[in-house]
């Protein structure tokens, strides 16, 4: 298996983040996406908008590859509020893992792990003393991922337009000491131990 990393992207990687997120997006995310969104992706445009937002952004590489990405940085007020909109007392200190994404080819290597091991530790040294992270309902691969670095929901939920189409996402909060694990075990995804 060729070396792993993350490191911070740099504007040369949007197209590769571009086809992360459409390979995502059109793939395991087909079904709960509005069909405009994953119909018609536009590569070009989505590329230049990473291009442009590259703070905040790093990227998980096997070998040469780009295989993934995550964005992470403060959380803005709307993020951390409860569902009538009080915010936390804490809200200046949290952190906002606004996506992480893994290439379905490259899944199960660890590099959402990394990535998100890698964003804690940005946020903490950015003054976070925890993350919330937002994902779609109806996405238990994430949730299970989250549930594993010991974020759980924290009964928040929003409905987003997407598209003409309500996007339903619920918010996970958890700790920001995070350390690298391997990927789960047979026995953590429920499957008979041989």
């Amino acid at each position: 298996m060729a070396i792993a990393h993350v490191r911070p992207a740099t504007p040369d990687d949007a197209a590769a983040v571009t086809a992360v997120q459409r390979e995502v997006w059109t793939g395991a995310w087909a079904s709960f996406l509005p069909a405009g969104l994953t119909e018609g992706f536009d590569d070009e445009a989505v590329a230049a908008a990473w291009a442009r937002s590259v703070a905040g952004l790093v990227v998980a590489t096997e070998g040469t590859a780009v295989v993934g990405f995550a964005l992470a940085g403060p959380a803005a007020p709307e993020d951390t509020a409860d569902a009538v909109g009080s915010v936390p007392d804490d809200a200046g200190s949290v952190g906002l893992v606004a996506t992480l994404l893994v290439s379905p080819r490259w899944g199960r290597r660890g590099h959402g792990g990394r990535l998100l091991v890698s964003t804690a530790a940005a946020l903490r040294e950015g003054g976070a003393i925890r993350g919330i992270t937002w994902v779609p309902e109806r996405d238990a691969a994430s949730r299970a991922f989250y549930s594993r670095a010991g974020w759980a929901p924290d009964g928040t939920v929003r409905t987003l337009d997407a598209g003409g189409r309500p996007l339903r996402e619920v918010r996970l909060g958890g700790p920001l000491d995070l350390e690298f694990a391997p990927e789960p075990t047979a026995a953590d995804l429920g499957l008979p131990l041989l």
